[in-house]
């Protein structure tokens, strides 16, 4: 039995969602997300909520349960808030701006690197060394995110490099005199 699966996902006002043809389709103030629905699972919208429940007792049923529940979920709060995550930069010289569809990072490289910024994603630069990240898909987000911190990995003994924020990089010490 899966504890997430059970509870049904309310539908906030201004929010309308829609089963037709295997997609889930939410629409709310910040924009419409799909979802392909799995045939292993049923979907009912009623009384304002979503609820997720597995449409027989097989393996594969009961496995993708709770992870639909919280991809529907993922939907509704994308369409009325929205997701954001924040980078931080350390390093002497390491800066990032943003130009218009581009993010210009300078990480100690001999040349700039140039990150596109994906449709549907927005990228702000409040100072030289924080990058927000912010859209609706919580999985898109993500990604630009570990993307644009593959560019330069914080390292263990000095912590230079692009971290999440709130991320802990465990330091090493060094020799010994």
């Amino acid at each position: 039995m899966s504890r997430i699966g059970k509870k049904p996902v309310a539908i906030p006002a201004g929010v309308s969602a829609d089963i037709a043809n295997g997609v889930l389709t939410v629409k709310g103030p910040k924009g419409t997300l799909t979802l392909t629905l799995v045939e292993d699972i049923s979907y009912a919208i009623e009384d304002g909520m979503i609820s997720v429940t597995p449409a027989n007792d097989t393996k594969r049923g009961r496995a993708f349960w709770g992870m639909q529940r919280t991809l529907v979920s993922n939907l509704v709060t994308g369409v009325t808030e929205g997701y954001t995550k924040t980078l931080q930069i350390t390093g002497v010289g390491y800066r990032a701006t943003s130009q218009g569809t581009n993010l210009k990072l300078q990480l100690g490289y001999s040349h700039d690197v140039d990150f596109a910024v994906p449709e549907g994603i927005e990228i702000k630069t409040p100072d030289n060394t924080t990058i927000n990240i912010s859209g609706i898909d919580k999985q898109k987000v993500g990604q630009v995110a570990a993307e644009i911190r593959r560019w330069r990995k914080p390292e263990p003994y000095k912590g230079k490099g692009i971290k999440y924020q709130g991320e802990f990089i465990f330091r090493k010490e060094g020799k010994k005199k």
